[in-house]
């Protein structure tokens, strides 16, 4: 094994920032009418406002220094570079955890979680429930670039992870996460039940989930409205599942050459995917919307982080059992389910798959959860992972 890391804080150079401001005085915006409702995308004149605010209003400086006010990092791992954020909780005994976020996330849509994690005391929590965090960039994906090694698909992901863990110390670990977060966390409980005490997804997910297999009539009396979603989500999903799985390089060129076209599909999704009732607003920031694209447009990993798409389900359509585990998650699996999410799955498969010990509906929230209840997430995580069952896994192996 291969494992070097130094301190790396985030420095983007003035001359990407000064070119970035260029592109944008530059945009030439398509033309777009009988869209006010978004039907054909995203709204020209929401769009126009938001670029002239990313020109002239935003300052990434300072969303920088935010991010450096926690331990920056980067490891090269078997040649892959991966950022990670290592923040060592302040409790008596802070269990490792490893948050892993998907697209179109970023490492910072766990920010809110980092302080009631690492500090419970400090924010109305338990002391003893805390955490050692260990926050990092998908490869490919914002500050873990560049990406110059093909096959990095979610089983490989997996293993650089617990590579990673390894050389900070932790030979076990818990792992949480949503979208491709999820899948990650799920797939190290499968490969890696030895090194995990345990696996919390928002997102329903698990290796070997055949969704095609999914009728109605799986799902339980007071799940039969996961049916209703799941027929809205179809549409919300399909276009850029398609593009990224079969012209994730294609649709690169556009991307990397356009900060206004990466906002654009990344924005989009934030919305359609989010419980904001359409104003997106509501959920996420100007500037947390513009430091969001900011991460994928510098350095063009919008390009690389597609790719993903295309390792993982080059070969197949569903997440591939890999090993004859049984169940094929072995160790304590927790499921937090936000009602508006694009995956949702019957109560009963995921048990009959996973070690399942905690099963929560959300009251409210979408497919970014942790970004859009962070509270819910956290009082999840420290309600499973501060179990005995997941104790008794990290004492006694």
């Amino acid at each position: 094994m291969s494992v070097t890391i130094r301190p790396w804080p985030i420095a983007v150079p003035q001359a990407d920032l000064d070119d970035l401001r260029e592109r944008l005085a530059r945009t030439r915006l398509a033309d777009d009418f009988g869209n006010a409702d978004w039907r054909y995308g995203v709204e020209r004149g929401w769009l126009a406002d938001m670029v002239a605010y990313w020109r002239d209003g935003f300052d990434w400086r300072a969303q920088e220094a935010a991010m450096n006010a926690w331990p920056q990092l980067r490891a090269e791992i078997d040649g892959v570079p991966i950022h990670f954020m290592h923040i060592r909780g302040k409790g008596p005994n802070p269990t490792p955890l490893m948050l892993v976020h998907g697209w179109p996330w970023s490492f910072w849509d766990y920010r809110e979680l980092i302080g009631p994690l690492t500090d419970p005391a400090a924010h109305g929590g338990d002391p003893a429930l805390s955490f050692d965090l260990v926050i990092p960039s998908l490869p490919g994906f914002g500050f873990s670039v560049p990406l110059r090694t093909t096959g990095i698909d979610i089983p490989a992901t997996a293993g650089l992870f617990v590579k990673l863990m390894a050389a900070l110390g932790y030979e076990r670990f818990g792992t949480a996460g949503g979208d491709w977060g999820a899948i990650t966390s799920t797939y190290l409980g499968h490969l890696y039940p030895d090194n995990l005490i345990g696996v919390l997804s928002t997102l329903a997910t698990f290796p070997g989930m055949d969704r095609s297999a999914l009728t109605p009539d799986r799902f339980a009396p007071d799940e039969q409205w996961m049916v209703k979603r799941l027929g809205e989500a179809t549409n919300l999903i399909l276009s850029h599942w398609t593009a990224h799985r079969l012209d994730p390089q294609t649709l690169a060129y556009a991307f990397v050459d356009s900060p206004v076209g990466t906002a654009a599909w990344i924005w989009e999704r934030r919305r359609a995917w989010s419980d904001c009732g359409g104003d997106l607003f509501a959920f996420m920031s100007r500037d947390e919307l513009c430091t969001l694209a900011s991460i994928y447009w510098f350095n063009g990993s919008i390009g690389t982080s597609m790719r993903l798409y295309w390792e993982q389900f080059k070969d197949h359509l569903m997440p591939p059992v890999l090993n004859a585990n049984r169940p094929t998650i072995p160790v304590p699996t927790a499921f937090a389910i936000f009602p508006r999410d694009l995956s949702l799955v019957p109560r009963a498969v995921v048990a009959e798959n996973c070690d399942l010990r905690r099963w929560s509906v959300m009251p409210r929230g979408g497919h970014f959860g942790p970004a859009e209840e962070p509270a819910m997430v956290v009082d999840e995580l420290r309600a499973f992972f501060g179990a005995d069952y997941c104790q008794a896994r990290r004492r006694d192996g």
